[in-house]
């Protein structure tokens, strides 16, 4: 005891006060702890039909150079995504995921007596990076599990310096329109920089979704974070990028680490840029199977949020790790949503068809025991 005082008074305190973000079990745990042969995991809202084949093969193709360290700039990705937006390179920043350009924007943009403003039930790593870096953070609820924009204006002060937008925001997998953000964005103080979390994006449909892109071909200080871990299938590599104006960009580029995204993920982003026939086939897939699920828990009476993303929250109408644990069980990995202050939330990402049934028929069997 007396050993963990002493390191716990050479710790920072904004550390020391830190929640860790609780990631989705992995299978293989979940196998090796349950005794189980076969385990389904619908957790972490990650693409269920795998990676693009095309990227698969430019990773076959690029395993001879792994004793060589990637290009530190990224000149053909960012080429490529140049290309794909119709913008320049220059409008870009490679991340080793998402997670970490949340922490070089905060490090590039943030004065210790500076504030954040984002929304309360929205993805838990905004605040969590925000504390590591010792940096304060303001929350407006939720409305109907949306952001509310209006609200979050009234805390935007001559302090705030960001602004995180998740859209489509997880967990809720709710989004703001576009007529919503045009009169956020028009009514915020010149000094502040707006963050559009976008990693959903792929499986919007819905007509009133608003175009960050314009906002900056506009010359507004925003920055739209975009990520290849969910409809492009390569969570594993750990592959995402910011988009922002080039004199955002500069700034933003001295506090990445040089290497920061690796040589396999790069060639796997460019490949999958390239294969759209698998990127239709899986926004395809996920929405007819959001369709599905949506019958069937109509059907079971339990309540959901409609969602725009490739998953959906579910109140359960009972505590959410009971839930969880219950599925578990049956070799079914879904997410409970405590850690959100969602307790009786349930949020299942959109798999194959055989898993959806598999959870649906688990989740009926689990209901109907407890009632």
């Amino acid at each position: 005891m007396e050993n963990k005082l002493k390191v716990k008074a050479l710790i920072r305190k904004s550390v020391l006060g830190v929640n860790p973000y609780l990631p989705g079990k992995p299978i293989e745990e979940t196998k090796r702890q349950l005794g189980l042969k076969e385990v389904i995991k619908l957790a972490s809202n990650e693409n269920p039909w795998g990676p693009s084949p095309k990227a698969i093969s430019a990773i076959k193709r690029s395993l001879s150079g792994i004793n060589r360290y990637p290009d530190a700039q990224g000149f053909y990705l960012k080429k490529r995504l140049a290309k794909f937006f119709g913008l320049i390179p220059g409008n870009f920043v490679l991340g080793n995921g998402s997670d970490e350009l949340i922490d070089i924007v905060i490090k590039t943009f943030m004065e210790a007596d500076e504030n954040i403003v984002t929304s309360e039930g929205t993805f838990l790593e905004y605040e969590i990076i925000a504390q590591v870096n010792d940096r304060k953070v303001k929350k407006a609820p939720l409305c109907y599990f949306k952001y509310d924009l209006g609200a979050m204006l009234k805390l935007v002060d001559k302090k705030t310096k960001l602004v995180f937008i998740a859209n489509p925001n997880n967990p809720t997998g709710t989004y703001v329109s576009k007529n919503e953000v045009a009169q956020f964005i028009n009514a915020l103080p010149e000094g502040v920089v707006v963050v559009f979390d976008e990693a959903y994006d792929t499986f919007i449909d819905v007509d009133d979704y608003p175009d960050s892109l314009s906002y900056l071909k506009n010359k507004k200080k925003i920055i739209i974070l975009r990520t290849f871990s969910k409809a492009y299938g390569l969570a594993g590599l750990r592959l995402g990028y910011a988009i922002a104006a080039p004199q955002l960009v500069t700034y933003l580029e001295r506090i990445r680490q040089p290497f920061n995204v690796n040589l396999l993920a790069q060639v796997a982003g460019l490949a999958a840029l390239e294969d759209k026939v698998f990127l239709s086939k899986t926004r395809r897939l996920t929405l007819e199977g959001k369709d599905f699920m949506y019958q069937e828990l109509s059907r079971m009476g339990l309540r959901y949020v409609p969602s725009v993303t490739n998953f959906i929250l579910i109140d359960v109408g009972r505590n959410s790790q009971e839930i969880f644990k219950a599925c578990l069980k049956f070799g079914v990995i879904i997410r409970e949503m405590r850690q959100y202050g969602l307790t009786n939330f349930i949020r299942v990402t959109i798999g194959t068809q055989k898993e959806n049934k598999k959870f649906l028929s688990v989740l009926s069997k689990i209901i109907k025991e407890s009632n």
